[in-house]
């Protein structure tokens, strides 16, 4: 049995290929759980997994040039690979880059997005937007992703100059587990915002895995 990668090599380093399979995703760190689950569950040992740093998000403008370093170093390995990143802040140069390279990517702004379904999501945002949303990785990293750097663990004082505009935080839940419902009602305490959970399971990812198909 496949030892469970932990959450901060996902952040900082990520999780190279098994090189089995003929389709190799190139993810973010922030979706390996989820994307293995979902592997498990249908049976896909046609799909392999490779995830850059989660960290990458830190830095945007990063993602692009990262994925295509993945794809030049891995694709004469497999028959097809394909990019399980969303736009993710990139102002559209990861599309660009995927386009160059004759690969395809998922759908959506972001992962809140396709998590909740595109169309559920962009239906929503004109109701939502003074929300800020977690994931189920970003409950676990808090502290990595949102904490410490803006810098809220040394001057708690900027929380509300970060937060002032928004008012409610929404927990995207991929699985139904107690500690990280606890935990994600504590990190919208630490930032004074209203706390909401939404199951969202797996969302629009689930499909587009299954149409990767030999």
């Amino acid at each position: 049995m496949t030892a469970r990668p932990d959450d901060h090599s996902l952040t900082e380093t990520g999780l190279p290929p098994r090189g089995e399979g003929r389709i190799l995703l190139i993810a973010c760190g922030a979706l390996a759980h989820e994307i293995l689950a979902l592997k498990r569950l249908n049976g896909w040992a046609h799909l392999d997994l490779r995830c850059l740093p989660a960290n990458l998000h830190l830095w945007p403008d990063r993602i692009p040039p990262a994925v295509e370093a993945a794809v030049t170093e891995h694709r004469a390995d497999y028959d097809k690979v394909f990019v399980v990143y969303a736009d993710c802040g990139t102002g559209g140069q990861l599309s660009d880059t995927c386009q160059k390279l004759g690969v395809e990517m998922i759908e959506g702004p972001h992962c809140y997005s396709f998590f909740e379904g595109n169309t559920k999501f962009a239906a929503k945002a004109e109701d939502e937007f003074r929300a800020f949303y977690l994931t189920d990785f970003l409950v676990r990293q808090f502290d990595a992703f949102v904490w410490r750097p803006m810098g809220l663990d040394r001057h708690p004082e900027l929380r509300d100059m970060y937060f002032g505009n928004y008012t409610t935080l929404i927990y995207q839940a991929q699985t139904n587990d107690p500690a990280l419902d606890a935990k994600a009602e504590d990190c919208a305490n630490r930032l004074g915002l209203a706390y909401q959970r939404r199951y969202t399971g797996y969302g629009d990812l689930e499909p587009a895995l299954a149409r990767q198909t030999p």
